[in-house]
């Protein structure tokens, strides 16, 4: 079952500045100045949103953007965006139910991947791979420790958290860099944020 962040949509914002200031916006944004003008973009797990209108700072027009997002109360927040003259194409599924078109020039997944159990990501990220170009950008956020104590804290607290009020699957972080390296994708840019816990990454498909 698709990780749902419906109940967490009125607080979710709020609640991520709370522990992280400003890295977690930081971390998904420094990702968008890699994106090229005049392309398609297909951004899976949103949040509530406010990635188009960061995107529309950088973009104000040009781009093709097929907004997945499972959570019906997150999908509404999104929807009231200024995405600038961009066009937006919002789908209210999880993204394993969708059935695109592939050829996307670019898709982000920020902090989507740490949701699944390694199992289950294999199929979505399948899924997702299918959809990106030959040559086509990935841009991902997730949360990567590099061994500090506070991390490991921080990252079973999450789970916990966000397991009982979301009904995520995930109990411990899927082995990401593993779906990009046997799928022949190459990082070519990468950043980490809040003293190392969190990475971005722009990866492309070879």
């Amino acid at each position: 079952m698709a990780a749902n962040y419906h109940n967490s949509a009125w607080f979710y914002d709020r609640l991520a500045r709370l522990v992280y200031g400003t890295a977690l916006v930081g971390a998904q944004v420094y990702l968008l100045n890699y994106i090229p003008e005049d392309c398609s973009v297909l951004i899976v797990g949103g949040g509530t949103g406010w990635i188009l209108e960061e995107l529309a700072k950088i973009h104000p027009s040009g781009l093709t953007i097929t907004y997945v997002e499972v959570a019906p109360a997150m999908m509404a927040l999104s929807q009231k965006r200024n995405a600038g003259a961009n066009r937006v194409i919002f789908i209210n599924d999880a993204i394993e139910n969708t059935a695109l078109m592939p050829g996307f020039d670019v898709v982000i997944t920020p902090f989507l991947l740490d949701n699944f159990t390694d199992r289950n990501l294999d199929k979505i990220f399948d899924h997702i791979n299918q959809l990106l170009k030959k040559d086509g950008l990935w841009l991902n956020t997730s949360f990567q420790p590099n061994g500090k104590w506070w991390q490991s804290v921080l990252l079973k607290t999450m789970f916990v958290f966000f397991k009982v009020v979301c009904g995520i699957e995930a109990s411990k972080l899927p082995r990401i860099d593993e779906f990009f390296m046997r799928n022949n994708y190459w990082t070519l840019h990468q950043k980490r944020f809040y003293n190392g816990f969190i990475a971005s990454k722009v990866y492309q498909k070879s």
